[in-house]
C-alpha cells in the first residue's frame, strides 16, 4: 500500500513514512539514537551526505542494510546517495539496520533528512529549550562537508554565551578563514551568534579551521573566556588515485615458479586518509599476449607475481600488462585510474648448442703445425651474444697424443678444430675424434644430455720427409779413463718411409771439450782425448755432443748424444776449506770435512790421519778424532801459543786412493771466529801483520788530537812568558828533569824553565814548579815526574824490547836544566829538531799519557 501511494497520488510519501513510524515504534527497544542530517533540497547521484557513527550504535554488526534503496551506507557509516534525489517535502526519513549473524541480534538506526531552511528555524527552537538546562559557551563539535553546494552563506551552529540573558551580548570571532587566509570563508552574526560559511572548502587543501569565538558586551566588557572553535572540513572522495609512474618495467626469470614476485606497483589518493575514500584496490585489467594468463596482482599492495610456470623467453620475450587502481575500497562507484606494465622475460640457458651435423671428415698433411683443418656449427636458442649462447667446445676422445686443438671463434660461435702437434703418416694414417659443446653458462634445463657430440673423422695425408733423429737424445756408455782412440756405437737417424739409416751422413755441431770424433757415414763415436769425468763441463756424469744428420737430398735432423763417463776411482778425497780458526779460550779443536769427486762407491768412508813432515813437530801438537764417515776432529796438544800453523792431513777412501791436504790452523785470541785479529791470506794462508779495529783507530785518532792539545798549550804559554817575566818559587832550583832508563836517578842538570820551548814536553806556560804527581811505571808507558825539593825525572819504559831516549842540548852527552838562583831566572833555550821529537813521539802513540792522560789502548 506504501508503495501505491507513492505512486499514485501525492500523499504516498507522506504515508510511507507513516508506516516506518509505526514500524520503529514497535522495534523501539532495539533502535538506536536518531539520526539527523541536514541536506539540500536536490542531491545528485553518489554523493556524500553525510556519516552516521554506527559503533556506538551496534558494535560487533557485521551485516548493514539500508531500507531506503537511494541510499547506500557503507562501514565506516558514510551515506551515499545511489540515485538523484529532489526531496519534496521538508523531510525524509529512512532506518538502518545493524546484524550480527553470529548471534541473530539486530538494531536499527532512524535517519531523519531535513532541508537547510528548515532546519535552522528549529535548531533555534530547541536551543532556548536547552538554554536555562546546560551552558552552552563550551566548544562545539562542527564539521564542513567538502565542496558543499550551499545554499552559500551555510549555516553551521550557533554559539551562545549563558550572560546573554542579563546583557546584550555581541559574538565575534577571529583566526584562519576569518581576517587570515583564506580570509572571508567564516563569519558570525553579531546578535544571534550564527555561525555561516561562505563558499565551499578543499579539504585536500584545509583539513581544518581553528578559530576563536568572543563574547562581549556593547561597553567593551568580556563576560567570557576566549572559546576555541575547530570546524573540520568532511572529506569528498573528489581525488583520483594517482599511480606512481605512466609505465611500470619489471624483469623476471624464465621457468621460474609460481609466486614469484615480479615487482610491485604504489598509487596516491590525496583524499582523507585511512578511509574508504583512499583505500585502494589494484587489479591487471588486460594482459598481452593474452593466454595463457601468466601473472596476478595483490589487491591491497599492489604486488605482481608469476601465477604459471610456462614462462619462456624463445616463446614470448615479453608482456605488456594494464593495471588499474580504485578508491572506496574497489566498490564500483570508487574513482580509478589506469596505467602500463611491461614485464621483460630474462634468458637463462635452457637450451643446450646443437650441432649441424652429427659427424664431420677432414684432412690434413702429416707433419703440419698450427694449421685450422675444420670448421663445425651449432644452433642454440637461447639469447645472442650472452654466456647462455656462446658454446665452448672440447675434444672427448681421440686426442689421447695432443695433436688437436679445438676453440671457439667469437664472432661467429664455431668450433674451430686445428693441429698443434705434428702427425706421423707411418705412424697413424687416420684419426677420429668425438668432439662435444656446452655453453658457457651452467645449463639449467631438463635435458637429460647436459652436453652435444659430434664425431670428426680426420685422414693423414702422407709428405716426403727427411731423416728422422728418433729417439733425439740418444746414450753410449764410454770409462772416463779410456785410451785415446777408443770406439763406440754413435747417434742414428733414419729415414721414415724406409726405415733405414742407409744413406744418411753424420756432422760433428757441438762438442763443448772437443773431446770425440764423429763417423760421417756410421755415426759412430771415438775418442780424440782423454775424458775426465770430473771436469767442470760435465753434468751429473753426462757429455753431450751434438750431431746433425743429413739424406741425400740435404733435408737434415738434429740430435743429441749423450756419453755417459763411466767413472774410475782416478781422485782422492780433498779438503776443501784449507784454513780453519780454533778459538783457544773457548775451543780445543777443528771439524774437518773431506769430498771426493767420485763416484759414491770410490768415495767414503774415509780415513783420516796426520802426514809426518821431516823437522816438524806435527805428531807432538795435533791429534785426529774420527767424527763420521767425511769429517774428523782436529785437535791442539801441549798448550801451543797463538800464531798460525800449517797442519798436513791425509785423506784416504774406502778403496784406498788419498791425497795430502796442507790445512793451515790459525790459533787465536778470540771467542768466535769472527774475532781473530790475524789476517791471513786466503790464498797462502799466511799471516799479513795486526788488523786494527775500529776501537784501535778511533783511540789514535783521539791520542793525535790530544797531543796538538798539549802543543797548542805549551805554544800559548811560551808566547805569554816571552811578553811577561815570572816569578818562581825560591824551592825552584831543587827541581830537577832527569832522563833515566833505570830504576835509579841519573846526573842532574838544572834549567831554566822561564822560556820553555813548545818541543818541551808537560810543562805549562809558567813553567810548572811543584810535585805534578808521581810517575806510572808499566809496559808501553811513558811519564814525566816533576818532584818537589827533589829530582825532575823523564822516564821511559822499555816496551816490545825497544829503549827510547829523550836527548835534550848537546853537551857532554847529558842535557840539564839550570837552576834559577838569587830570584833572577837564566833561560837556555833547548832547541829540539823536527826528526828528533818525530822519532820520540812516533813511536809512543796508542800507549798511556803523561801524568793520568791515558791513551786508549789498542
Amino acid at each position: 500500500m506504501a508503495a501505491a501511494g507513492h505512486a499514485g497520488f501525492p500523499g504516498g510519501a507522506l504515508c510511507r513514512q507513516l508506516l516506518l513510524t509505526l514500524a520503529i515504534l514497535t522495534a523501539a527497544c532495539d533502535a538506536c539514537k536518531t539520526v539527523t542530517l541536514h541536506v539540500p533540497s536536490k542531491l545528485d547521484a553518489e554523493k556524500f551526505i553525510g556519516r552516521v557513527n554506527l559503533k556506538e550504535c551496534f558494535k560487533s554488526a557485521n551485516a548493514i542494510h539500508s531500507s531506503d534503496p537511494d541510499f547506500q551506507i557503507l562501514e565506516d557509516g558514510s551515506v551515499y546517495t545511489t540515485n538523484a534525489i529532489l526531496l519534496s517535502s521538508e523531510k525524509r526519513t529512512f532506518t538502518i539496520s545493524l546484524a550480527n549473524t553470529e548471534n541473530q541480534e539486530e538494531k536499527t538506526v532512524l535517519v531523519l533528512l531535513e532541508r537547510q531552511t528548515k532546519v535552522l528555524k528549529k535548531r533555534h527552537s530547541q536551543e532556548k529549550v536547552l538554554r536555562r538546562s546546560k551552558r552552552r559557551w563550551a566548544p562545539i563539535p562542527c564539521s564542513v562537508p567538502e565542496n558543499s553546494l550551499g545554499p552559500f552563506p551555510l549555516f553551521l551552529q550557533q554559539i551562545q554565551s549563558d550572560t546573554a540573558q542579563n546583557y546584550t551580548i555581541y559574538y565575534s570571532i577571529r583566526g584562519p578563514g576569518v581576517d587570515r587566509e583564506p580570509l572571508n570563508l567564516f563569519y558570525v552574526e553579531r546578535d544571534t551568534g550564527n555561525l555561516f560559511c561562505t563558499r565551499p572548502v578543499d579539504r585536500e587543501q584545509y583539513e581544518s579551521f581553528e578559530l576563536v569565538a568572543f563574547a562581549t558586551t556593547p561597553d567593551g566588557y568580556t563576560p567570557e573566556l576566549p572559546l576555541p572553535l575547530v570546524i573540520r572540513i568532511e572529506d569528498e572522495n573528489d581525488n583520483y588515485p594517482i599511480f606512481t609512474e605512466t609505465t611500470y618495467i619489471f624483469a623476471v626469470s624464465e621457468n621460474c615458479r609460481i609466486g614469484t614476485t615480479v615487482g610491485q606497483v604504489c598509487a596516491t589518493d590525496k583524499d582523507e586518509p585511512d578511509t574508504l575514500h583512499t583505500r585502494l584496490k589494484y587489479s591487471i585489467i588486460e594482459q598481452l599476449p593474452a593466454s595463457p594468463v601468466v601473472f596476478s596482482m595483490h589487491p591491497t599492495t599492489g604486488v605482481i607475481t608469476t601465477s604459471s610456470s610456462q614462462l619462456d623467453r624463445e616463446v614470448f620475450d615479453k608482456y605488456q600488462l594494464k593495471i588499474k587502481v580504485q578508491d572506496m575500497d574497489g566498490q564500483y562507484f570508487g574513482l580509478q585510474t589506469t596505467s602500463a606494465c611491461v614485464i621483460n622475460i630474462v634468458d637463462v640457458n635452457d637450451n643446450l648448442p646443437t650441432f649441424t651435423r652429427s659427424s664431420y671428415v677432414t684432412s690434413v698433411e702429416e707433419n703440419r703445425i698450427d694449421v685450422e683443418i675444420l670448421r663445425v656449427t651449432v644452433e642454440d636458442k637461447d639469447l645472442i651474444n650472452t654466456a647462455n649462447w656462446r658454446a665452448n667446445f672440447t675434444i672427448l676422445k681421440g686426442n689421447e697424443n695432443g695433436n688437436f686443438k679445438i676453440v671457439t671463434d667469437p664472432k661467429t660461435n664455431e668450433g674451430v678444430l686445428c693441429v698443434v702437434k705434428p702427425l706421423n703418416y707411418e705412424e697413424k694414417q687416420q684419426v677420429t675424434l668425438q668432439i662435444g659443446a656446452v655453453n658457457e653458462a651452467p645449463y639449467s634445463g631438463s635435458s637429460r644430455s647436459a652436453m652435444n657430440m659430434a664425431t670428426v673423422t680426420v685422414n693423414v695425408q702422407n709428405q716426403d720427409e727427411g731423416p728422422e733423429c728418433s729417439p733425439a737424445v740418444q746414450t753410449v756408455r764410454i770409462k772416463e779413463n779410456a785410451p785415446v782412440g777408443t770406439q763406440s756405437s754413435g747417434y742414428k737417424a733414419y729415414d721414415p718411409d724406409t726405415r733405414s739409416s742407409s744413406g744418411i751422413r753424420y756432422k760433428k755441431l757441438n762438442d763443448p771439450q772437443g773431446w770425440v770424433t764423429i763417423n760421417e757415414n756410421s755415426g759412430s763415436v771415438t775418442t780424440f782425448r782423454s775424458l775426465d769425468r770430473e771436469a767442470e763441463t760435465i753434468r751429473n756424469g753426462m757429455y753431450n755432443v751434438t750431431v746433425l744428420a743429413t739424406d741425400k737430398d740435404g733435408r737434415t735432423c738434429t740430435g743429441i748424444l749423450g756419453i755417459i763417463l763411466e767413472d774410475v776411482n782416478d781422485n782422492g778425497p780433498s779438503i776443501p776449506k784449507r784454513q780453519v780458526i780454533i778459538c783457544k779460550p773457548v775451543m780445543s779443536s777443528a771439524e774437518i770435512v773431506a769430498v771426493d769427486p767420485d763416484e759414491p762407491i770410490h768415495g767414503p768412508p774415509f780415513d783420516f790421519s796426520l802426514e809426518q813432515v821431516p823437522n816438524s813437530d806435527v805428531y807432538r801438537m795435533w791429534r785426529l778424532t774420527k767424527i763420521n764417515d767425511t769429517a774428523a776432529r782436529l785437535s791442539y796438544q801441549n798448550d801451543p801459543q797463538f800464531g798460525q800453523y800449517t797442519v798436513p792431513i791425509r785423506v784416504t777412501d774406502r778403496l784406498g786412493q788419498s791425497l795430502v791436504t796442507q790445512v793451515n790452523v790459525v790459533v787465536c785470541d778470540c771467542v768466535t771466529e769472527n774475532d781473530c785479529n790475524l789476517r791471513i791470506s786466503p790464498q797462502t794462508g799466511n799471516n799479513r801483520g795486526i788488523m786494527l779495529g775500529k776501537w784501535a783507530i778511533l783511540a789514535i785518532l783521539l791520542g793525535i788530537a790530544l797531543l796538538f792539545c798539549i802543543l797548542f798549550t805549551l805554544v800559548c804559554g811560551a808566547s805569554g812568558a816571552a811578553k811577561k817575566p815570572k816569578v818562581f818559587p825560591d824551592d825552584l832550583a831543587q827541581q830537577n828533569l832527569i832522563v833515566s832508563n833505570t830504576e835509579a836517578p841519573g846526573d842532574d842538570r838544572v834549567c831554566s824553565t822561564n822560556g820553555f820551548s813548545a818541543h818541551t814536553v808537560g810543562s805549562s806556560a809558567q813553567g810548572i814548579c811543584g810535585t805534578m804527581g808521581s810517575g806510572v811505571k808499566g809496559r808501553g808507558q811513558e811519564t814525566i815526574e816533576m818532584v818537589k825539593g827533589g829530582h825532575q825525572t823523564l822516564e821511559s819504559c822499555r816496551g816490545a824490547g825497544q829503549h827510547h831516549t829523550l836527548e835534550s842540548c848537546k853537551g857532554g852527552g847529558q842535557h840539564t836544566l839550570d837552576s834559577c838562583r838569587g830570584g833572577q831566572v837564566e833561560v837556555e833555550n833547548c832547541k829540539y829538531a823536527h826528526s828528533e821529537w818525530y822519532s820520540f813521539t812516533q813511536p809512543r802513540l796508542g800507549e798511556e799519557s803523561i801524568r793520568g792522560h791515558t791513551l786508549i789502548k789498542n
